[in-house]
């Protein structure tokens, strides 16, 4: 069971009742992104999940339309993770990553090396996204150090990008309106214009858009010195900032630049690796470039324990690695690098991938999840649907030609309203102002995307009636 009843109130299998749990989260646990208001959030409890399916106390069914944040891949429920878990924590909990290797380490390093594209085999375990993007951060300034180039060490990055939380990765996460009142480093960082396609002037092609975007790189490189510029990093699609998907040929030129300019290339895959795509990653095998560096998290685990990790290239290591250099370290590192537990899981993980064959699921299952998303272009309130493999963002526009503070209420609501009613009718979606993301997990069969796109359809259909 799930949950039990006590004849009155919804009970949790610990005693506490769905009251009691909802006062303690109000009152005691501080969310990300949590509001400064005075009010409650008043959060849907989750009881329990299975599938692509949560539950709240009173067996309310829910389809989870974000994957958690974009990392549910294998779904809820899995009693085989539970048991890797549970072995793994009885064999052998945890271990120092200073003193010991392990086996769940080891091995999950080799088969991340062997999936990753290129050279990249050398791999740091970290605690998630944030702390592999921090990680890759602090390596690209450590291996100028190590080449006798200290001033190398700006970073460029895109608008709308997000590559996490600590004070490094925010500092490079170009979305406005969630820096807020959190200071960032901005001597370190360097941001582009928003390269997505869909605010291009009218009457510009996909492809002029692209050389613009690809200029800006080459612009930002010669105008800072190329002696100053130590990396550019950018997701493979971006993902926080909205699903945005470059134009064709953005990251094999972009990366053709960072190499002519010696910057290193920092593929922020979080969100799209490890299936998100139909791919382990999304680097070469979707968008055709070999980057120096990887980060990953999300997806490794399936979201049932914390898990990062950044991949290196052989090219860079060789770089700096010598004889003489024993007493230099790359000296970044975590108590929980490496975690025996939650290796064990992300091994389980990938075993549950490729015994069901879920990358070429994914593949299957592409094309309709895709055309039901663009199907909601047809809603004047929708003014762009967009996405690739399942991942998919609609845009909401309902205050054409209203800017400032005006536009920002407008777009608050439209999220806000299509949030409301989508969870009344049974559906979870990511609202991040006028828009809502999907990244549902990767079993999702071709019905439940029919389920889950005739609800949005429903909720955007009222809530155009309401607005417009």
């Amino acid at each position: 069971m799930l949950y039990q009843t006590d004849g009155n109130a919804p009970t949790r299998t610990n005693g506490a009742s769905a009251e009691a749990i909802r006062e303690w989260d109000n009152a005691h646990f501080m969310h990300p992104w949590e509001s400064m208001g005075n009010g409650d959030a008043n959060r849907v409890i989750a009881a329990g999940g299975q599938g692509i399916y949560l539950f709240d106390p009173q067996g309310r069914r829910y389809i989870d339309g974000p994957g958690g944040m974009w990392n549910v891949q294998i779904g809820y429920g899995r009693a085989e993770m539970g048991q890797a878990i549970a072995e793994q924590a009885t064999r052998l909990a945890y271990h120092s990553p200073w003193a010991f290797a392990s086996e769940p380490s080891a091995v999950l390093a080799q088969k991340l090396a062997a999936m990753a594209p290129g050279d990249l085999n050398s791999v740091f375990f970290t605690t998630g996204g944030s702390s592999a993007v921090d990680s890759a951060l602090r390596f690209a300034q450590f291996y100028n150090n190590l080449r006798g180039l200290p001033e190398k060490k700006l970073i460029l990055a895109r608008d709308k990008g997000y590559h996490g939380s600590t004070y490094l990765s925010a500092s490079v996460s170009g979305k406005e309106r969630g820096k807020g009142f959190l200071d960032t480093e901005q001597r370190l960082v360097r941001f582009l214009p928003n390269v997505n396609p869909y605010t291009r002037p009218d009457g510009m092609s996909a492809e002029a858009w692209c050389d613009l975007r690809v200029a800006d790189v080459e612009q930002a490189i010669l105008e800072a010195g190329a002696d100053k510029v130590a990396a550019f990093i950018a997701e493979p699609i971006l993902a926080s900032g909205g699903v945005i998907v470059p134009p064709p040929g953005y990251h094999q030129r972009t990366l053709e630049i960072c190499r002519r300019y010696d910057v290193l290339y920092i593929s922020d895959e979080v969100v799209t690796a490890f299936g998100r795509l139909g791919h382990w990653f999304a680097s070469e095998d979707v968008f055709g470039i070999v980057p120096d560096i990887i980060t990953s998290a999300k997806g490794l685990t399936s979201g049932y324990l914390p898990l990062g990790a950044m991949i290196l290239s052989d090219r860079l290591l060789n770089d700096i690695t010598s004889d003489d250099r024993e007493h230099i370290m790359f000296s970044n590192g975590y108590t929980y690098s490496g975690h025996p537990v939650c290796c064990a899981a992300a091994l389980k993980n990938i075993e549950i991938f490729e015994r069901e064959g879920l990358l070429e699921h994914v593949r299957s299952v592409t094309p309709h999840f895709q055309a039901r998303l663009r199907e909601m272009a047809k809603f004047e309130i929708v003014g762009d649907a967009r996405g690739m493999g399942l991942i998919g963002c609609i845009e909401g526009a309902a205050a054409p030609g209203i800017s400032g503070a005006n536009r920002l209420a407008i777009d608050t609501e439209f999220g806000a309203r299509v949030d409301a009613k989508c969870e009344a009718m049974g559906l979870i979606v990511r609202p991040m102002i006028n828009m809502c993301v999907f990244s549902p997990p990767l079993i999702i069969t071709e019905p439940q995307i029919d389920e889950m796109f005739d609800i949005l359809e429903t909720a955007v259909a009222q809530v155009q009636n309401e607005m417009m």
